[in-house]
């Protein structure tokens, strides 16, 4: 135990504190895009295929109705292209939004599935 009055003597420093090198951050590998792709069928409509896309993925009705004309056109159209995970999710999002109930015909949701984009 050190005596409160006594001080310890410090030796002046002579050479620059040893600072450890700088290591390159390794940035985490990004996760490669995925394609989400909505299908057409004969049972949805317009409105619903826009209420949908504006539903799950934010879209302004604009865009919404761009990419319904597309899907009634080619028959399937890239909603989204995101990583894995949230493009999983998205997908299970259309499939359980439901039938359109503008049409009593319809019976549920619209088809869509993802894959790799290039």
């Amino acid at each position: 135990m050190k005596n409160a009055g006594t001080k310890t003597p410090t030796k002046p420093r002579t050479s620059p504190p040893k600072i450890a090198p700088v290591q390159p951050q390794q940035l985490p590998d990004q996760e490669p895009p995925y394609h989400v792709i909505l299908y057409d069928d004969d049972e949805h409509t317009y409105e619903y295929v826009i209420e949908m896309l504006q539903g799950i993925f934010g879209y302004p009705l604009e865009k919404g109705f761009q990419l319904a004309k597309e899907v009634d056109q080619s028959g399937r159209v890239i909603v989204a292209t995101v990583h894995k995970e949230l493009a999983e999710l998205r997908q299970e999002q259309i499939q359980d939004f439901g039938p359109d109930p503008r049409l009593p015909k319809c019976k549920g949701s619209m088809s869509a599935s993802i894959e790799p984009a290039e």
